[in-house]
């Protein structure tokens, strides 16, 4: 555990960056600061590995003083990724990432051996190792960074807005390597961001902080979105907080009705009997195909290319309720389809279905396993179909 007790940063001028912060970070968990710029964010992240010193309190390691430590031997225990990676560009892949086991005392072999382990934990191909940085994408020049703080197995690790200069597609497999990394190593990962969405995503712990180095409000993302500490929280999160709060509630327990569903070869009594005002066609390995109105549809004469679009899918008991009720939104019927974990349809749901299944995970408190990384939604109207229940 890091805690940090009454710790300010003033600098010779008199700004104050940091003010009386105390904050307890939880070991083998994702921290995340959050805040607008110049809330002294990054001078935080930067007083525990002593980059930045700080000018009043204390910051303890497992009770231990930081202050105490040789500044050297702290650094090297605790891995470090900043934006843009900061990767030495004479140096091959293999090398940066040995950086920190060779500077504490590895031999040049054993520190490769680590290297590459490494890449594939992060998901690099082994055949990068020999290349310079230049020669990789911005993303993968990222995995080399978060490969390289992990290099020497530090117990901390260090993230200072690592994943802000990427694309949002790059940006989200890095956030869900990072997410499954930690499910391995369980790390204690104090984690800087201005974006909320992306501390939403990954923390355990999600810190904001105002400006001044002051903290608003420190909780788990479900509180932070169902019960903001004040005003400026409130506003920070966004309008939205309602919709993104719906990444915690799982849609394990939703009742999808199967009764709309046929497959591309029905029968002219199987396209008749559900009474639906929409059916949802599938190939022959139940796989979806899109939405048609019955009166449409002639057995022996279906054709994909004449059905409506299905939107995109949800993985039923996988993907948390705001998945659910984006893709009903998604879907020109109003009718969310889902799948299972080879994509074959195990029935639909309606806006108006989802929606009781929100009231009913409301007021049973279910959040279930839910993750914060699955996101989407909207909300509204209705559609076909069976009531739900949303599992205790």
């Amino acid at each position: 555990m890091i805690r940090m007790e009454s710790v300010t940063k003033r600098y010779a001028d008199g700004t104050v960056a940091v003010d009386r912060l105390s904050l307890e970070i939880p070991d083998r968990a994702i921290t995340v600061l959050v805040g607008p710029s110049g809330c002294g964010k990054t001078t935080t992240l930067r007083m525990i590995n002593r980059m930045v010193e700080p000018s009043e309190g204390t910051i303890l390691l497992d009770g231990e003083d930081l202050q105490q430590q040789p500044v050297t031997t702290l650094r090297r225990s605790m891995g470090y990724v900043i934006q843009n990676a900061g990767l030495f560009q004479h140096r091959t892949i293999l090398d940066n990432i040995a950086t920190v086991p060779r500077m504490t005392g590895w031999g040049k072999q054993k520190s490769r051996e680590r290297a590459a382990e490494l890449m594939e934990r992060v998901g690099l191909d082994s055949s990068l190792g020999k290349r310079y940085p230049y020669q990789l994408s911005g993303g993968q020049q990222q995995r080399v960074g978060v490969a390289r703080a992990l290099a020497a197995d530090p117990p901390v690790l260090l993230m200072d807005e690592p994943f802000s200069a990427v694309d949002p597609v790059v940006r989200k497999g890095l956030q869900d390597e990072l997410l499954r990394i930690q499910d391995e190593l369980g790390k204690t990962i104090v984690f800087v961001t201005h974006d909320i969405d992306e501390a939403i995503k990954l923390g355990t712990m999600v810190a904001v902080m105002r400006t001044g180095g002051h903290l608003a409000q420190f909780a788990p993302p479900a509180e932070l979105l169902s019960d903001p500490a004040d005003a400026f929280v409130e506003d920070f999160l966004g309008a939205d907080r309602g919709i993104r709060g719906l990444s915690f509630f799982p849609s394990t327990g939703l009742e999808l009705a199967t009764g709309p569903v046929v497959r591309v070869d029905a029968t002219a009594e199987q396209l008749t009997a559900p009474g639906a005002p929409y059916l949802l066609v599938t190939d022959a390995d139940d796989r979806p195909l899109g939405w048609a109105e019955p009166r449409e549809l002639r057995a022996g004469e279906i054709t994909a290319d004449a059905l409506l679009p299905y939107g995109r899918p949800f993985v039923a008991g996988t993907d948390s309720l705001r998945a659910a009720l984006d893709c009903a939104v998604l879907s020109p019927t109003g009718w969310a389809v889902a799948v299972d974990a080879e994509g074959r349809v195990t029935g639909v749901a309606s806006q108006a279905t989802i929606g009781e299944a929100i009231r009913a995970a409301h007021g049973t408190g279910s959040t279930g396993g839910a993750r914060a990384g699955e996101r989407t939604g909207d909300a509204a109207a209705d559609g076909p179909a069976d009531v739900t229940k949303v599992a205790p």
